[in-house]
């Protein structure tokens, strides 16, 4: 007779399996990808080195899994700005860009490892496949935009994914000094925000573009 799990056996498998991942994602949030030791995690979640291998068979495993479930909030925030904001296409990507550097900005240490540490291929593949899920949320508000004139007529394919790796890249210079201990509570993010938004929003309407606070 094959063995069946059983329901408690199901719920305690995957009690620890996010127990196991809650924890990698402080110690990522801590100190980035690179410091992450599987047998110091396994010592702060509380099992034994060989139990952490069972649900995670190597360190690029486990670092491609916090990566997912860290970065898959961000993009949820994004998605909600994009959503709930009021106002023309152009409005509501100010907004979710807005909400976007904002969030990097209060946890640098993380939004660093997410958008620019060195990681390893798997990692950096599911960075690559998230990049592409920012860009077709920007590029259905871009469409937004046009069909409402807040937008000139663009390939909203191109313009998305541009949009995206012009705000991931902008924020890698003043994430990065975080990585080295500085302190990040001196980064004045209205300074940072504002001529990262104005750039790519002159860039979508083709035109000046005056910066203001958006609700959210």
């Amino acid at each position: 007779m094959a063995y069946r799990e059983t329901e408690k056996v199901r719920s305690r498998k995957a009690k620890t399996f996010d127990s196991i991942l809650v924890t990698a994602l402080y110690m990522v949030a801590e100190h980035g990808f690179s410091t992450v030791q599987m047998a110091e995690l396994a010592r702060r979640a509380g099992v034994a080195t060989g139990t952490l291998y069972r649900y995670f068979p190597s360190k690029e495993a486990l670092c491609t899994e916090v990566f997912k479930r860290a970065t898959e909030v961000e993009v949820s925030k994004v998605q909600q700005a994009l959503e709930q904001t009021v106002g023309h296409g152009a409005e509501r990507i100010a907004a979710a860009l807005t909400v976007f550097a904002e969030r990097a900005l209060r946890a640098p240490t993380m939004a660093w490892a997410l958008i620019a540490e060195p990681v390893d291929p798997l990692v950096d593949q599911a960075r690559l496949d998230y990049r592409q899920r920012y860009a077709r949320l920007f590029e259905l508000a871009i469409h937004d935009g046009i069909r409402d004139g807040s937008l000139p007529d663009q390939n909203a394919q191109f313009a998305s994914t541009a949009l995206v790796g012009c705000i991931a890249e902008s924020l890698v210079g003043p994430l990065a000094p975080a990585r080295q201990g500085d302190d990040v509570t001196t980064l004045d993010s209205a300074h940072i925000i504002a001529p990262i938004l104005r750039f790519c929003l002159q860039g979508l309407t083709a035109s000046p573009y005056e910066v203001h606070r958006h609700e959210h």
